[in-house]
């Protein structure tokens, strides 16, 4: 039997129930190497079977038995009126019922009551029961702050929330406004109001951002609302300003002409390119980073806003750096004809393009040319000028024919091939919206992308073999539901997919290449697409799903991301390059550090959404009423979300608005379907709709449906006649389930106060 085993693990929690996280198993245990996937797979095993519930990312509890003490939220009251409740993990409620059993201790305030939280001593009794006594009430608040509009009356003002999804307004009096006026946006935060209940609740203005008629105000709103870190502790920017980079020996790359080629406003190079023949037929590809870990040492000030703000962040029109500018726009990038310290990857390819070997150094470079993807496709292409025709047949053709070797490849591999087209917002000089283009997909893009690609796998492959600490950047394979989910929606399309398989990244491929052109083409794209599970980072390996690759790190963007950070740290102390290599304190912290950078991504990804709905909004802001083809992206029992054609908004279609019909949604198909007629909307149809309202604060449209549904798909009567008759018949329009209309949150508010008064958009 492989150690750990499930009783190893049961018995080691109810022996120690502060071992909450999977890294206090391992350690109580001491697990080390392969060990670790068998514990993972153990902890999975046990969760499945209901013995032990998730609390957390990564960490669990048994099923039947509480911490010692945690926080509680009472959900309930018994018919003798006892006060239940359960623990509060990150996952949710978890572990058996809690009665509350009062206070542990001298009583300090008020008892608590349904819907309270607390900090509370657990503890069991003989009959079975598990009490809590609580040791802190938490305060029931408002959340802590809104990001909004400030509107101006004779007596205050009010706050309206810009995001969507907070429903509540503030009222501002007089006194509270801090100097607000008509139109500004604002952070504001809710004011104890005692007894008070009824009305709005009162707010105070903490801070003024801007005003709406600002053309970037869309990025400041998601700043805020997301809680971005924008300004740099001056500590940081001393050491930024000042720090000279580490002292460590370096190979001598100079005479290289390694070049960066990036999109043409870049504002820093972390990544430069070079590839030559090899005499047996195969290329030699160099890949160099800037050498960020140099300047950025464990510990320090700009280390811990670097691991606080986790990665950049990209808006439409500015950029949040996870570095400040002093480093990421000049001393860590790689600037044609300055020498610069880099981290490099010396890789060795054969004429069929698979790596045969790699090995990593510590150098210094100097870019003999900085290029714009555009430049280095046109020379490609027989158009150059520049530096690039310059170096066309010494360094350009090169790298194209060690891409090409390199392609083939990859081909083999067949990663997924979801290729989704990107649209980008232009802005003029004075910073009014442009107009939306499509970003073009060129060889070079993808030329640099694979290359990154090879470096990042070299580097996890390296930290392995050296049993170095490793941040994984993971992609999981597709759960079973969702593959089960994935099948059953294929099977309302009369397509087959064998769910008792492991799923290949090939077998999706073979898939989209069979629609692509299609009908369906639309539709089972996003499906794939959702069948897919989110990437994070892991200091545990789960292979890269996507990439079809079984060990993947980051590598190559220290300069915006904290993970490549640590990884070329990891790298320095695996090679011994110097005395600023990943610390023992750093390795133990790998876990932490990868939830913490994983939400902070997360949160990114959000705030960079959130600015470019609201930049759409105001783009499309003077097109109410005007018509636009679109795809159905979403389908909900309270309508349907259609991206647009050409500039890519997504806006809200109300089931109730789209005729007189009962529509009831057919989940397993992802469609919603008139009763009676059978006729269909479902995702990925292209469609026809109109324009009828835009709130630019909060980044709403709303759309009419013009087109028609299409036909009953074949062979699916007969499940939506059992959906019918499991809702028990028809449904009201208005009311709840797959056949009414939608909650009125669904539907943006509209308000001319909320629209830019003056500036509006060029149109291309």
């Amino acid at each position: 039997m492989s150690f750990p085993d499930r009783q190893t693990v049961l018995d080691f929690l109810k022996e120690n129930p502060d071992a909450t996280s999977k890294a206090d198993i391992a350690r109580g245990l001491k697990v080390k190497g392969q060990e670790r996937a068998v514990l993972r797979d153990v902890l999975k095993q046990l969760e499945e079977e209901g013995k032990l519930e998730r609390t957390g990312k990564r960490s669990f509890a048994q099923a039947d038995r509480p911490p010692p003490s945690g926080l509680v939220e009472f959900t309930r009251l018994t018919k003798e009126g006892d006060l239940v409740g359960q623990c509060v993990g990150d996952s949710g409620l978890f572990g058996p019922e809690l009665i509350y059993g009062g206070p542990s201790g001298k009583s300090r305030g008020r008892a608590p009551g349904k819907g309270d939280r607390a900090v509370c001593k657990i503890v069991g009794r003989e009959d079975g029961e598990w009490r809590a006594y609580v040791i802190t009430l938490l305060e029931k608040r408002l959340s802590d702050r809104i990001v909004g509009l400030y509107e101006h009356a004779p007596r205050g003002g009010r706050v309206i929330p810009a995001s969507r999804k907070e429903r509540r307004e503030l009222l501002i009096q007089e006194g509270d406004r801090k100097g607000a006026k008509d139109g500004d946006l604002v952070v504001a935060e809710p004011k104890p109001q005692g007894r008070r209940q009824l009305g709005p609740p009162l707010g105070v203005v903490k801070e003024v951002i801007g005003h709406i008629t600002d053309a970037r105000s869309a990025s400041l709103i998601a700043i805020y609302a997301h809680d971005i870190p924008v300004d740099f502790p001056e500590a940081a920017l001393v050491e930024a300003r000042e720090k000279e980079p580490a002292d460590a020996p370096r190979t001598d790359l100079r005479n290289t002409p390694l070049i960066t080629i990036d999109p043409h406003d870049a504002r820093d190079h972390d990544d430069a390119v070079w590839a030559e023949q090899t005499e047996d037929g195969g290329w030699k590809v160099i890949v160099a980073i800037a050498d960020v870990a140099a300047y950025v040492t464990e510990g320090s000030a700009l280390d811990k806003e670097a691991e606080k703000r986790g990665n950049s962040t990209y808006f439409p029109d500015r950029v949040v750096p996870m570095l400040p500018f002093e480093l990421s726009a000049d001393a860590c990038s790689l600037r044609e004809n300055e020498d610069r310290p880099c981290m490099a990857v010396e890789m060795i390819f054969s004429a069929d393009g698979h790596k045969k070997r790699h090995r990593f150094l510590r150098a210094t470079m100097r870019s003999a040319a900085k290029l714009s993807y555009e430049e280095a496709q046109a020379a490609i292409d027989g158009k150059p000028g520049g530096k690039a025709e310059e170096l066309l047949e010494t360094v350009l053709k090169p790298l194209w024919g060690a891409y090409a070797a390199v392609s083939k490849a990859r081909d083999i591999r067949s990663p997924l091939d979801l290729d989704m087209p990107e649209r980008r917002i232009m802005f003029t000089p004075e910073g009014e919206l442009d107009g939306i283009v499509t970003k073009v997909r060129l060889d070079a893009h993808r030329l640099i992308e694979e290359f990154m690609i090879q470096a990042n796998v070299a580097a996890a492959e390296t930290l392995e073999q050296k049993n170095s600490p490793v941040m994984y950047r993971v992609h999981d394979t597709p759960s079973d539901a969702k593959v089960a989910a994935f099948a059953e929606f294929l099977q309302t399309l009369d397509m087959k997919w064998n769910i008792g398989e492991r799923p290949q990244t090939h077998k999706f491929n073979k898939l989209l290449a069979e629609i692509r052109g299609g009908d369906y083409e639309g539709m089972i794209s996003q499906m794939v697409l959702r069948t897919q599970a989110q990437a994070i980072y892991s200091e545990e390996n789960l292979g890269h799903f996507g990439l079809n690759l079984a060990k993947y790190a980051h590598f190559t963007s220290p300069i915006r991301r904290y993970a490549d950070l640590i990884v070329h740290r990891a790298l320095i102390r695996a090679h011994d390059f110097g005395p600023d290599g990943l610390s023992e304190r750093g390795a133990a912290r790998l876990e932490e550090v990868a939830e913490h950078i994983s939400m902070t991504e997360r949160r990114s990804m959000a705030a960079e959404r959130d600015a470019t709905d609201r930049y759409l909004a105001i783009f499309l802001s003077d097109r109410v009423g005007a018509e636009f083809d679109g795809r159905i992206t979403g389908v909900t029992p309270a309508g349907l979300f259609v991206a647009l054609a050409g500039s890519g908004a997504d806006g809200f279609v109300p089931i109730s608005s789209i005729s007189e019909d009962y529509w009831i949604h057919d989940e397993a198909a992802v469609a919603v379907y008139a009763r009676g007629s059978g006729k269909t909307f479902s995702i990925g149809q292209i469609v026809r709709v109109r324009l009828r309202e835009v709130t630019p604060l909060q980044g709403g449209l709303l759309l009419e449906m013009l087109s028609e549904p299409l036909p009953a798909p074949p062979g699916r009567q007969a499940a939506r006649q059992a959906i019918t008759r499991e809702r028990g018949g028809p449904r009201s329009r208005s009311g709840g389930g797959g056949g009414g209309g939608p909650p009125r949150r669904g539907k943006p508010k509209f308000d001319k106060r909320t629209l830019p008064k003056k500036g509006k958009p060029k149109r291309r």
